[in-house]
């Protein structure tokens, strides 16, 4: 069965970057990244998830770090050069974004916004992220990941 394609995927092909699908079943409800990870038979440290925060101005930022790992909420504050930022309510992540919660992908998202990739994604050399649809992930080399987004990375994540 022929998957169908997402904005981010059509991205991918349009730039001529290598990837990877891996697709899996989701239907028990499971997909929360650590799950996900199991359910690709990937370790937990290459697999990346998406969060949407807003911050103090009104500006989104997006930014993409380990599922097993927390957003440090300060840190992503002072990396964008914020006073505060907070999570995207979920009521908001599809209207912004053109993404589900579950299934938001770090490239292309309706509009171009500043995203941030954990460094610790520099210690692989593919990192996995969401392919834009819940039950979809793909995997991809870090560098075409940041070039893609206009990523850049930072130490983003709790201790």
């Amino acid at each position: 069965m022929k998957q169908a394609k997402t904005n981010a995927v059509r991205m991918l092909d349009r730039a001529r970057v290598p990837y990877e699908l891996l697709t899996y079943e989701y239907a028990d409800g499971q997909i929360d990244g650590i799950s996900v990870a199991q359910k690709i038979r990937q370790r937990e440290e290459m697999v990346y998830k998406t969060l949407v925060t807003k911050g103090a101005s009104g500006q989104l930022y997006v930014f993409v770090i380990p599922v097993a790992a927390e957003l440090d909420l300060k840190k992503a504050a002072t990396v964008v050069g914020e006073k505060s930022v907070h999570m995207l309510p979920v009521a908001d992540i599809e209207k912004m974004t053109g993404y589900v919660r579950g299934g938001c992908s770090p490239i292309g998202m309706k509009k171009m916004y500043a995203t941030y990739v954990d460094e610790s994604a520099l210690l692989h050399e593919q990192i996995i992220v969401s392919a834009g649809k819940i039950g979809m992930q793909m995997k991809l080399f870090v560098q075409d990941l940041l070039k893609l987004t206009n990523g850049k990375t930072a130490h983003i994540i709790k201790a």
